[in-house]
């Protein structure tokens, strides 16, 4: 019993960490891509800019 137990432990902790893990990843893959879209939006604004003048 007391291998189940260590066993069922060491693989909720390993999986609770890998979740960790591809929630962070999600998060910075997250922010690189509306860092992205802010500036094609900055570009577009200074775009329309040129243009106007």
């Amino acid at each position: 019993m007391d291998n189940y137990q260590k066993m069922y432990y060491r693989l909720f902790n390993q999986i609770t960490d890998v979740i960790n893990e591809l929630k962070k990843i999600q998060m910075e893959a997250e922010e690189i891509f509306l860092s992205q879209e802010s500036e094609k939006k900055i570009l577009k604004i200074l775009d329309q800019k040129k243009e106007d003048r």
